[in-house]
């Protein structure tokens, strides 16, 4: 486990993941005890970003000082970071971090570079409430070379640590030969981190909405 760092949300970050809310309420499907399965832990990958990007808010579709919108197609990620016994983890920040729509990470060490879409933030953080809820309105990933489409998570837990996973889309074909996603070996910890995206449910036209919830050790 590496301490977790404190983070700063500042007020630009609030007022987004406010009116991101407000606009797209998911109600969370029931859990009961046989279904708070701990969260796998998964490699960082080689681009968690070596430095933070000025713009590093909830909404990664929309960068400051950007007129135009990231290309590819919404996607609004929610859920909860909750304990083995369903109690929610106050104070928890999430951190995530994706390749845009042309398959390239933000990161100096990433093929592509001259590609890379400018509009799109490629990594945000945001704390959890009272509930232990988060939200993110990012784009559908897509596939790259040896991978399928995922966003990579990091959860920093008070007084617990810092959990690394990926998310991963339901339903994608190259799941079956994932190299990363198949190490998780137990059907119910690698059903946990698939998450089907559905259409209709945010109140954004042609945006998707997937609910994640990420498990930590009580």
């Amino acid at each position: 486990m590496i301490d977790s760092p404190v983070f700063f949300i500042d007020r630009r970050s609030l007022l987004i993941t406010a009116a991101v809310t407000s606009a797209s309420v998911i109600v969370p499907k029931s859990l009961n005890a046989a279904e708070f399965v701990p969260t796998p832990g998964q490699t960082e990958g080689p681009f968690y970003p070596v430095e933070f990007p000025p713009d590093m808010d909830s909404d990664l579709v929309r960068v400051v000082g950007q007129d135009a919108q990231a290309l590819g197609q919404v996607l609004h990620i929610s859920g909860r970071v909750l304990d083995t016994r369903g109690q929610p983890r106050k104070g928890s920040v999430v951190e995530i971090w994706q390749c845009d729509a042309n398959g390239i990470y933000r990161h100096p060490r990433a093929a592509g570079q001259g590609r890379i879409d400018h509009a799109f933030q490629g990594y945000g953080r945001t704390q959890v409430d009272g509930q232990g809820r988060y939200q993110f309105r990012t784009i559908r990933p897509v596939p790259y070379p040896g991978r399928t489409p995922h966003v990579h998570f990091a959860v920093h837990v008070p007084g617990q640590g810092r959990l690394v996973t990926q998310m991963y889309i339901e339903g994608e074909p190259l799941n079956d030969r994932d190299g990363i996603l198949n190490r998780i070996r137990d059907p119910l910890a690698r059903r946990s981190v698939i998450v089907p995206l559905v259409a209709g449910q945010v109140s954004e036209p042609g945006a998707l909405h997937g609910h994640f919830d990420i498990i930590v050790a009580a």
